[in-house]
């Protein structure tokens, strides 16, 4: 009970939207959805954000998953492989800047909490551009060296993809708290059997195709009115 009490609570901690690694910055597209009037309401936002999840599911979560196995392969190439495979799947500058900002911090906040050689040597490689510093390999690594699971590791990488958007929304349209809590609720509903399919694909497997996104992301990088990074 102990052990998985602890367990419990670090994925509480690394799941929380409080965790410092910069997330309330980013909107993952939806300002300008919401200012294009693609997302306007709940139904909308709930499109949206199953959209972002289900994306990051076949992109993100295969990279975490195959980062998190490398860690614990001791496989420092198997890291840099899932990290540069997870940088390769951002067509767009924001979407770059957001994963590269978040897993660096990340990785830097963990080495302040605990002590891992394998996350100071991937941050010394971070340094050096050795390796971009994506978000999904430093989650996989983080959760590995604090022993949770990959269906943890997974689950926190959905809800954080979808509670990025949901958090954003609160400002961007018009929805309630009521609101973005169902969505959450009801997109947790199909987590596992996305993990099902994610867990045995590999990482040249991973896809990306979501033009829509890459479109508003390159209208907000122009844009004028701006309350997120992205």
């Amino acid at each position: 009970m102990s052990e998985n009490a602890m367990q419990l609570i670090r994925l509480l901690e690394f799941a929380d939207s409080a965790f410092p690694v910069g997330t309330f910055s980013f909107s993952n597209g939806l300002e300008t959805a919401a200012e294009e009037g693609l997302v306007h309401d709940a139904a909308t936002l709930e499109a949206y954000t199953r959209d972002i999840v289900r994306q990051a599911a076949f992109t993100d979560g295969i990279a975490a998953l195959h980062a998190r196995r490398s860690y614990l392969a001791r496989d420092r190439a198997g890291i840099a492989e899932a990290d540069g495979a997870a940088i390769r799947c951002k067509l767009n500058a924001e979407a770059r800047l957001m994963t590269c900002r978040m897993g660096k911090k990340m990785a830097e906040l963990a080495v302040h909490i605990f002590p891992d050689a394998e996350i100071e040597a991937w941050l010394a490689d971070i340094a050096a551009g050795r390796t971009p510093g994506t978000y999904p390999a430093a989650q996989g690594i983080v959760f590995a060296a604090c022993g949770l699971s990959e269906r943890a590791l997974f689950a926190a990488q959905q809800y954080g993809a979808a509670n990025m958007v949901a958090s954003a929304a609160l400002r961007c349209v018009r929805v309630s708290h009521y609101d973005t809590q169902r969505i959450l609720f009801r997109l947790g509903d199909e987590a596992d059997a996305l993990y099902e399919t994610v867990r045995a694909m590999e990482l040249d497997e991973m896809n990306a195709f979501v033009p829509q996104v890459d479109i508003l992301a390159s209208l907000h990088e122009k844009g004028l009115k701006r309350m997120f990074m992205n």
